[in-house]
């Protein structure tokens, strides 16, 4: 019995001894738990974004806003259908009017102009638009950038309409909220939402067509081609203008030309009736790790610079060839859609801070744009562009054009940009002036004779059926 109240005791102690200790833990668990919940233990870091905004938005004021200034555009062009043999060979037959295609426009003014994509309208004998209220209005084509991809039409109502304000695209942000409004498949007024998924993207960095949109991964499907692109407030930030599919309709992204760059285009078709680019005056590469490794530099993003045309801002300004470009203005340039995506709502005559480095060295100078001039060829598909004193003296001819690239697939192999044409069809040219009048004078269906001097100074005269 002794033994028993022994071993009784023992027990006792111990499992006294045992909750004191699990009281103890579970005191200080709680008392870490507290300190972690009022005092972080570690440092916070500074950030000078916007705050984080609640992802419960509210998409409807930004889509009742948009979708009464959207409108769909039908494109209507004219044949002559032959009715015999002779009609055929000789011309004549009926006439008929169909619907070759249909994309979407944003009114950007109460008195009824219209931003949409060329290729909407390209080609179109008469252009019909019809409003979110199903009023239908006949358009007309106030000018085009086939490069941009922009168009401006305008219809005539009798009565304000409704329109969006555009939106500064130099701020989007990724990550930010965005609505796609269009007419995908002829289903009128569809709103999509989704984010910013990137920017200053080129789709095709080999088309020698410099190209830099925002993308989204709001759903936007054929017919949404020159609908608006919003933010969460309604205004334009994009026109949206491509998708890339193996199928022909949405897969997770899409892309708009930035707003910044259309409304310029837009002013610049209404004062001056064409587009005024500007141009830095230098041709060169997005870097990465490959193509760093390659020129044997360090840096492995920005715009190494490969070439700088005479008489150019760039040149005057001090750019030389093996420069590394990283900033222009406030925005930074790691690729080189970044530049010209940013130059492309610059006009001639701005001036713009290029930072750059060389030999280690960040350097900023101010650089003033020049006009962009030029004239495509379009047999056989050659962009031309004035040639300098200098450049004329390098190749040892007096007069001559310089390709600018080569708009022909089939050209754009053989490196003929900076090649130097001296004549078309035995006539001198000096100017693009002339290379304008000569062409325009042609027959579309005759053959073209080009002569060149290359930079070795070779001649060749090859003739373009």
């Amino acid at each position: 019995m002794k033994k028993f109240a022994s071993l009784l005791f023992v027990a006792i102690v111990g499992g006294g001894v045992t909750l004191g200790a699990y009281k103890l833990l579970e005191d200080e668990s709680k008392t870490e738990v507290s300190n972690l919940t009022t005092s972080p233990n570690f440092n916070t870091v500074a950030y000078e974004g916007r705050p984080v905004s609640s992802t419960n938005a509210d998409f409807t004021e930004a889509a009742d806003r948009t979708v009464h200034a959207v409108v769909h555009v039908k494109n209507v062009q004219t044949s002559r259908q032959p009715r015999n043999l002779q009609e055929f060979f000789y011309g004549g037959g009926e006439t008929r009017k169909g619907l070759v295609g249909a994309g979407s426009g944003v009114i950007i003014s109460a008195d009824g102009y219209i931003v949409t994509n060329n290729h909407v309208i390209d080609g179109a004998t008469e252009l019909d638009v019809s409003l979110n209220d199903n009023r239908t209005f006949k358009a007309e084509v106030i000018g085009t950038d086939p490069k941009a991809d922009i168009a401006l039409i305008k219809i005539d109502a009798d009565e304000d309409l409704p329109y969006l304000p555009f939106g500064d695209s130099d701020n989007v942000r990724l990550g930010e909220w965005a609505l796609a409004v269009g007419n995908p498949f002829n289903l009128t007024s569809t709103v999509t939402a989704g984010i910013i998924s990137a920017k200053a993207r080129d789709i095709n960095e080999y088309d020698s067509n410099p190209q830099s949109f925002i993308q989204t991964d709001a759903a936007i499907n054929p017919g949404n081609s020159g609908g608006a692109l919003v933010n969460i407030n309604g205004e334009l930030i994009g026109i949206n203008t491509a998708i890339t599919s193996q199928t022909g309709s949405y897969v997770g992204y899409a892309f708009a030309v930035p707003s910044n760059n259309a409304r310029k285009i837009v002013e610049d078709i209404l004062e001056y009736g064409d587009v005024q680019r500007g141009i830095l005056g230098v041709s060169g590469t997005s870097l990465n790790p490959s193509i760093a490794s390659q020129l044997d530099v360090d840096a492995v993003e920005g715009v190494y610079v490969a070439n700088v045309e005479f008489e150019s801002g760039a040149k005057k300004a001090g750019l030389e060839e093996g420069d590394i470009i990283t900033q222009i203005d406030n925005v930074k340039v790691s690729k080189f859609s970044d530049l010209s995506g940013y130059l492309g709502a610059k006009r001639p005559n701005d001036v713009v801070q290029v930072t750059y480095t060389r030999d280690g060295e960040s350097i900023t100078v101010p650089v003033t744009l020049l006009k962009y001039e030029a004239y495509v060829i379009d047999k056989p598909g050659l962009e031309v562009r004035e040639a300098s004193s200098e450049l004329l003296k390098e190749y040892g001819v007096k007069n001559g054009v310089v390709i600018a690239q080569a708009t022909n697939d089939k050209l754009k192999r053989y490196g003929l940009n900076g090649i130097v044409i001296t004549e078309i069809d035995e006539e001198p040219v000096k100017s693009v002036a002339d290379v304008k009048r000569i062409m325009n004078a042609k027959n579309p269906n005759e053959p073209v004779s080009l002569s060149f001097v290359g930079k070795g100074g070779e001649k060749k005269q090859i003739i373009f059926q």
